[in-house]
């Protein structure tokens, strides 16, 4: 009968499934695996009143949503816009290059710059369909949502495949624990110097795959 613990899980997947408010969700399938344990109430509610308190810190990205939303509502993306448009010669798929390899650089030396909503969407999105949108007038929603999610892959691509050139990043020193627990005898130098050629490939392929979303967009909007 220990397996009716596991109806958490359950109704976190359904929540989820039925696009029920994550939060609620959450909440009462913690409520629920507690009493299924044999928690009273009170025992209840102080655990998820500790994990708030002890995992509090983990909560302050979501005050970046509100001061992005204002800084977009005070004309953010309209100046990134204007910004693109002066530059002549500027491109969706160059911008975007550009940035991938930004980005990888600085995660390989573990510079904490970038994030979807510190970047991508106020910034990076706008400016790339800004640059799509001067040099070809009106694009389609196809268009924008494929600007969209390169956009975003940008972000991915370069914060993972070069976070772990960098010997004290969490990813780095997790790779070395895990080895070691399995008897390997590795270093965090190690770890990250087989990372860069993966980072290096990354950022290649990234910005030949941008460049290619150019000749694309040339092709599709001037026949």
């Amino acid at each position: 009968m220990d397996a009716i613990k596991l109806i958490g899980v359950l109704i976190v997947i359904v929540g989820f499934i039925l696009k029920f408010d994550t939060l609620a969700v959450v909440v009462v399938a913690g409520i629920v695996t507690g009493i299924v344990g044999g928690m009273d109430i009170m025992s209840i509610l102080s655990t998820l009143g500790n994990s708030f308190l002890t995992n509090r810190t983990a909560t302050l990205f979501v005050l970046t949503l509100p001061v992005i939303g204002l800084c977009e509502r005070m004309g953010l993306r309209e100046k990134a816009v204007d910004l693109i448009k002066s530059i002549k010669g500027a491109t969706t798929g160059r911008l975007l290059a550009i940035w991938q390899v930004i980005r990888t650089v600085c995660s390989a030396f573990s510079l904490r710059i970038g994030g979807h909503p510190q970047f991508i969407r106020p910034l990076i999105n706008p400016m790339a369909q800004a640059a799509a949108v001067a040099k070809y007038g009106q694009i389609d929603e196809k268009t924008e949502d494929q600007i969209k999610g390169m956009a975003a892959g940008t972000e991915n691509y370069g914060n993972f495949f070069a976070q772990n050139c960098f010997m004290g990043s969490s990813g780095t020193l997790l790779i070395v624990a895990t080895l070691t627990e399995q008897g390997f005898d590795v270093s965090a130098l190690q770890i990250a110097g087989q990372s860069i050629p993966i980072a290096v490939i990354s950022a290649v392929v990234g910005v030949v795959y941008a460049l290619a979303f150019d000749a694309i967009m040339k092709k599709r909007f001037t026949k």
